[in-house]
């Protein structure tokens, strides 16, 4: 793939997405700065504090159209030098105020790099869960040796075990023969002996111990959240959360698979990302509970399929392309150590079984999470992300598809979209009258109106717009009139507002002015058809599994995943991301996924049942059902072309239609002269 070799370079950075155009020989910082990427230094550039660390994706990016390589930086600097002899810089890694760019080039910026953090709201959710772990504890004490029996220690264990416990015939790893002379020592013959599904020793301790632990893991496009639990009690003990380092291979799965096409081996280096983070979660779950790695005996973990693939070391280019074939979509069970993941080496991971090519084990953990099939009404289960996935029936049937929505509702691509972050903008009015908007950001809970909000938001300042925000600040320019019911910016009414702008041959609305630090946040013309795409595709599936159930109405819908969890569901009706229903009867399910992770972790039983749900549900290819396409369209309009929402009607006045003053008179002059 060719370099552009210019006077200027392209320089992307992840995981924002944000991009732009500059001379060669422009500091890194200087253009992070300039296209307001979240990237934190308080030396001011002398590369002193080393907090604007980044480092270089390597590989072609089929999306970009370009080669990315550290040979697009200047050599390392004298002042990274000197910073290196103080303080550690990690391979890779420059100090973006020091780094030059020489040509066009994919640039991430680490977590820790940043001021504003992701904040992964992947929390445990309350859910009743049957508690029947897998992995049992019993306290044995066991008959020491003398020279009238001959038996070895083990065998005395067993002994003990069988009559005490009842345990028969229980098998062991060979690892663990090593470690019982010592154990039973230490303990003076009494010791804690965890058994699994009543079979197979797997752990050993001296004396008395009361707690094993077992880790329940969402491993997401995005972020990866994981939770440590008290297998005999079911608590969570410790919850943790990271950014997926497969970002910097690609902002969506779609990238991530062309990236291993262009990069051959590159899949090895994705699934090396996701288990390194995986590991740190751990790490940071044991510090938190003040336990060992040794304690944690199970970990199950849900996924869509490409990162399922990844993290088993699969190469997921096949799910590229039709007729996206999985390699396995049962229920995986095998050594944690065998997936590089450090717990207890005798701990098993479990991996949730996947519904189909686009439809994973995370969707399969919301179905064990929200269990439709044990319910006579017809619930329609979404979990919005790049990708939806979408199930809808009751206990008699289920059908389920994918929705290829993109990233806009995490806020990218879209102008001053961000992920749910610190200054984020999440909530906003438009005054139907005045057309002036009020909002309310991450980490203040004042509406902009309100007294105290500036000085509340002086440190993290107005960032951007994260996806509950541009939600509702579409949903609500469509119900103040702002913006038509085909998505049009209307013109017309910058003569009412100048918050309604020219933008070239289209309009914007302004919802912050820029100032001397960051540009102005605003909502284009583009944004908004962004939006449209997005939720056309979801309301196209979710249409399209209602015709196969050959219903005209849901009885009941939930949100599943974290972007689900903040967003105002009248909002998300009116712009028509789902069809019309009582909105007492939709809600939140939260991090199901997550969710029926947990429940595979703490009840045996579960797992059996979720691998015959996952066999019963019937699969639709959204790609080769030839109505999709019309569903498409009827669902570009706000809230839909054809479809009624009487239930929507009486919470919320919608509208009237009307025609809008799409473009400005420059562009309308231009558009003529062409045409002359």
């Amino acid at each position: 793939m060719s370099q552009t070799n210019t006077d200027d370079a392209l320089v992307v950075f992840t995981p924002s997405g944000k991009r732009g155009r500059f001379p060669v020989g422009t500091p890194l910082l200087q253009a992070a700065r300039y296209l307001n990427v979240d990237i934190d230094s308080v030396c001011g550039a002398r590369g002193i504090c080393g907090r604007c660390q980044i480092f270089v994706s390597e590989g072609e990016f089929a999306k970009f159209g370009i080669t990315s390589s550290a040979d697009s930086l200047e050599p390392i600097t004298a002042p990274e030098l000197k910073f290196a002899e103080r303080r550690e810089l990690k391979p890779g890694r420059r100090l973006s105020c020091h780094t030059k760019v020489l040509n066009d080039i994919v640039v991430d910026v680490p977590a820790e790099s940043q001021v504003h953090h992701q904040m992964v709201r992947k929390d445990a959710e309350h859910h009743d869960i049957d508690i029947n772990p897998l992995v049992r504890l019993y306290y044995v004490e066991v008959q020491e040796p003398d020279m009238h029996d001959p038996s070895g220690d083990l065998r005395r264990l067993l002994n003990a075990l069988e009559a005490d416990w009842q345990l028969l015939n229980l098998s062991y790893d060979v690892a663990l023969l090593a470690t019982i002379q010592p154990i039973l020592r230490a303990g003076k013959w009494g010791v804690t002996v965890a058994v699994r599904q009543g079979e197979q020793i797997v752990a050993l301790w001296p004396g008395l111990k009361d707690t094993i632990y077992g880790v329940a893991v969402d491993v997401g496009s995005t972020t990866i959240a994981a939770h440590l639990c008290n297998l005999s009690s079911g608590e969570v003990v410790a919850s943790s959360g990271v950014m997926n380092p497969q970002i910097r291979f690609g902002e969506d799965l779609m990238s991530r698979v062309s990236y291993v096409m262009m990069n051959p081996g590159g899949e090895v280096d994705m699934t090396n990302a996701v288990r390194e983070a995986i590991n740190g979660l751990v790490t940071d779950l044991v510090k938190q509970a003040e336990c060992e790695k040794t304690d944690l005996l199970e970990i199950t973990f849900v996924a869509n399929p490409i990162m399922h693939h990844l993290l088993l070391g699969i190469n997921p280019v096949e799910l590229g392309g039709a007729p996206f074939a999985l390699a396995t979509d049962m229920a995986v069970n095998t050594l944690a150590r065998d997936i590089d993941v450090q717990l207890n080496p005798q701990a098993r991971a479990y991996l949730l079984p996947c519904i189909a090519g686009h439809v994973g084990a995370d969707t399969a953990g919301m179905v064990l999470a929200e269990e439709p099939y044990n319910h006579d009404e017809m619930t329609l289960l979404v979990d919005v992300g790049t990708n939806a996935e979408i199930v809808l029936g009751n206990r008699h049937r289920l059908v389920a598809c994918s929705s290829p929505t993109g990233p806009a509702f995490e806020g990218a691509q879209i102008s001053c979209g961000q992920r749910a972050a610190a200054g984020a903008i999440e909530r906003i009015r438009i005054d139907p009258v005045t057309l002036e908007p009020r909002f309310q950001v991450i980490s203040c809970e004042l509406w902009s109106d309100e007294a105290g909000f500036d000085e509340a938001t002086a440190k993290t300042g107005i960032t951007g717009i994260c996806g509950s925000g541009i939600i509702e600040v579409v949903a609500e320019m469509y119900l103040s009139g702002v913006i038509t019911q085909d998505g049009v910016v209307d013109g017309n009414l910058a003569a009412i507002n100048p918050r309604i702008q020219p933008d070239g041959r289209t309009f914007s609305y302004e919802i912050m002015p820029s100032t001397e630090t960051r540009g102005a946040v605003k909502i284009m013309q583009n944004d908004i058809r962004a939006i449209q795409l997005a939720k056309s595709a979801l309301y196209a599936g979710v249409k399209l599994l209602m015709q196969y159930q050959q219903i005209n109405k849901v009885d009941r819908i939930r949100f599943a995943g974290a972007f689900g969890s903040h967003i105002d569901v009248k909002y998300a009706m009116v712009l028509g991301l789902i069809p019309d229903c009582a909105l007492d009867e939709v809600s939140s399910a939260g991090n199901a996924a997550g969710t029926g992770a947990r429940i595979a972790l703490l009840n045996a039983e579960s797992r059996a049942e979720i691998e015959q749900v996952v066999r019963n549900i019937e699969k639709i290819e959204t790609a080769v059902e030839p109505n999709f396409q019309q569903l498409f369209i009827d669902a570009m309009a706000f809230p839909n072309k054809v479809d009624a929402f009487p239930e929507l009607e009486k919470v919320v006045t919608l509208p009237p239609i009307k025609e809008a003053k799409a473009e400005t008179e420059g562009g309308e002059k231009k558009r003529r002269r062409r045409k002359g």
